[in-house]
């Protein structure tokens, strides 16, 4: 699992880089040379994406969501684990057809492209929905993890 959650932490944080790095070309190019990278708008975008999805899978397993902790924090241990037993199943039920849903969009968009260089978004777009399967996987590892231990909080919960 170490390896799976460190590949997720890789991808996502080369696919920031990338945003990152993307952007401060564009400006360079713009502010010095004059012109701007084609598709650089697109480009961004449709890598954020990416990070976003894989990004959500690692905060998932890890719990790392924001949380407004209202009862969770008044209870005794024994509840706050049922408590965090309840958010994992709820988090696997919304993941899990939200994965489904990207993996569809993704069959439906045929030979959709960036405006300038004509970059099929096809690949972009599952990579994306790779990371919300991911996601799905992620929610589901949580709930058996949660499941399985002996107290609250040996998984961690929330930020």
């Amino acid at each position: 699992m170490k390896r799976l959650l460190s590949m997720t932490e890789t991808v996502a944080a080369v696919f920031l880089l990338a945003i990152a790095l993307l952007t401060t070309c564009n400006v360079v190019a713009r502010e010095f040379f004059g012109v701007t990278i084609p598709d650089w708008f697109d480009g961004s975008r449709l890598l954020l994406g990416i990070a976003l999805f894989w990004g959500i899978a690692l905060a998932t397993y890890r719990g790392g969501h924001i949380c407004v902790d209202l009862l969770w924090e008044h209870v005794g241990p024994r509840w706050q684990h049922r408590l965090d037993l309840i958010a994992g199943a709820i988090t696997l039920a919304l993941f899990a057809p939200l994965a489904w849903m990207v993996w569809v969009k993704v069959g439906g968009l045929g030979a959709q492209a960036t405006s300038d260089l004509r970059l099929p978004l096809f690949w972009f777009q599952s990579v994306a929905a790779a990371g919300a399967t991911a996601g799905a996987f992620a929610a589901l590892a949580r709930l058996v993890v949660l499941a399985r231990a002996p107290r609250a909080g040996e998984l961690g919960h929330g930020s």
